[in-house]
């Protein structure tokens, strides 16, 4: 730990801020202070995924000593490795993951009998871990180690991101990207290590335990940016506007994220506004054929950003062509839309009359027609006739009546999503309707065995990191399998539902868990 504090101190200095570093708590010997907990259940209880019981045990005991970890960042090594010096084998079951704000966080971290910082130079000694197989001691110390700055960047409130090419070649891996796994790598001659990227320095130079001031640590963010302009030029995003707020605006970041990857991929961009609030960013790093999502933060002068970790209200979806430009068309929709979905949520009367006002003048048809779906939800009208009730040559299934439907979170909804981003966008494309199924999710529709196909697409929205599958049944029988279907990508599907009466449309977490799984039925069409 006093070495990460040294760490957090080297790389804040080289951003231009001083050698700011966190405290540690420390006795009247100059040691640092270790509680001592013992599980209150046997050693093979405990797992991975036990982080919030052993929290749990830990805070009752810290609250009998009067202190409140709901207001304190703290560090959890888990004693759970398990290592046979003579065959020179490691594992971990320990919890090994962080979540943090400015004013409190937590770290799980892996204890190990092996972890020593002599160690980090030692190239010859080889040690056989259960994750990374035979790796040299220093490697195994580099991981480890740097896994706990890795942690404890989140429980300070840091998101995942990823050096920029340039940043590559000059100071090497990005610590909240894969960073972790090349901390003090330099000190075995094995590349340039990791360190601490400017944006992760900007967010920092404002936590109270960077910069020893508690005021205003539990305000809510105030920033509201105003005149946001998206241009692609050349294979950059160019972002510029306002910003306002009650709170002096130091810094404004980028996280330009691809779709996959769990944000570890996400290049950055930073910038000081100008004393009037005006800001111009500009984004590198773009990956071809991949659609992506841009988040913007709005760091105020008592440490609070205008978001969590990696989530902000300020996120926009784009894609990226063949040959690596940007196609901002989705976010142009966003930001024509935004005074529709800001109605929307009033009620159906507001809704309509914001799309009367918006001028839908060489915009592409499928953003009016998304648009005229979002009124339809908000007007709170249900469908009154069952797809086997249709006389029409087709019957898209977002404007029909279901038998029954169900999701995971959540009401089931059909043409517009319950939050942000309110139309259904998923691998950079926007589709006009469509049905909400976060996993697990299931819609039954009365057919009357008088159609002959279905069509449309299914995918996660954009914005999520999950995965999903995608089944079709008619009565009973599967007619489509989408088995995974991970962020940025569509599957389309045609399928022959003649003399079908009962359809199903099910989606499922993909046997990983249902975090983030936000699927969708993309705009499914019957077709006699």
């Amino acid at each position: 730990m006093e070495d990460i504090r040294k760490f957090y101190a080297e790389e804040m200095e080289k951003t231009g801020f001083g050698p700011r570093t966190f405290n540690l708590d420390h006795a009247a010997d100059g040691l640092i202070n270790i509680h001592v907990v013992k599980g209150k259940q046997p050693y093979t209880h405990y797992s991975v995924p036990s982080g919030d019981e052993i929290r749990g045990e830990c805070k009752a005991q810290f609250k009998a000593e009067g202190v409140d970890l709901e207001n304190e960042t703290i560090v959890l090594f888990c004693n759970m490795s398990n290592w046979d010096p003579e065959k020179r084998t490691i594992s971990q079951n320990s919890p090994y993951y962080a979540s943090g704000t400015n004013r409190n966080g937590c770290a799980w971290q892996v204890d190990s009998p092996i972890l020593e910082l002599s160690q980090l130079a030692n190239k010859g000694d080889k040690v056989q871990d259960g994750q990374y197989g035979n790796i040299s001691m220093g490697r195994y110390n580099s991981i480890f180690i740097g896994g706990i700055a890795h942690e404890l960047g989140h429980a300070l409130s840091l998101p995942h991101c990823l050096e920029r090419k340039d940043q590559h070649e000059a100071c090497g891996v990005s610590l909240m990207g894969s960073g972790n796994r090349e901390y003090r790598a330099a000190q075995r001659g094995e590349g340039l290590g990791s360190f601490i990227p400017l944006v992760d320095a900007l967010r920092l130079a404002s936590h109270p335990l960077f910069c020893g001031s508690v005021k205003g640590m539990r305000d809510k963010p105030t920033a509201v940016p105003s005149d946001l302009s998206f241009k692609a030029e050349g294979k950059t995003i160019v972002v510029s506007g306002k910003v306002t707020s009650k709170v002096p605006v130091y810094g404004v970041i980028a996280y330009n994220d691809p779709a996959g990857g769990n944000d570890y991929d996400s290049p950055t961009a930073t910038t000081v506004p100008a004393k009037d609030g005006r800001f111009t960013l500009t984004c590198t790093d773009l990956v071809a054929n991949r659609s992506g999502e841009l988040r913007l933060f709005f760091l105020e002068s008592n440490g609070i950003p205008s978001g969590f970790l990696s989530h902000t209200p300020y996120a926009y979806a784009y894609n990226v062509n063949a040959d690596g430009t940007a196609d901002l068309r989705m976010i142009q929709a966003a930001e024509l839309l935004k005074p529709l979905f800001a109605a929307a949520q009033q009620g159906g009367p507001q809704a309509a009359e914001a799309f009367k006002k918006t001028n839908f003048t060489g915009v592409d048809p499928v953003v009016r027609q998304a648009a005229e779906s979002v009124v339809r939800q908000a007007s709170g009208t249900a469908p009154k006739a069952t797809p086997a009730d249709e006389k029409a040559a087709t019957c898209a299934l977002a404007t029909a009546k279901w038998t029954s439907a169900k999701t995971g979170y959540g009401p089931a909804r059909s043409g517009m999503l319950p939050e942000a981003p309110w139309v259904f966008a998923s691998g950079g494309r926007l589709f006009p309707d469509g049905l909400y199924a976060h996993a697990s999710a299931t819609y039954t529709y009365d057919l009357g065995g008088n159609w002959k196909t279905l069509s449309g697409s299914c995918g996660l929205i954009d914005g999520h990191d999950g995965s999903v599958g995608f089944r079709i049944l008619g009565d009973g029988r599967e007619l489509f399998k989408a088995a995974k279907v991970s962020e940025g990508k569509v599957r389309d599907y045609k399928v022959d539902v003649s003399g079908v009466k009962e359809l199903q449309l099910l989606t499922d977490d993909a046997g990983d868990g249902p975090g983030s799984d936000w699927g969708a039925w993309l705009a499914p069409v019957l077709s006699r």
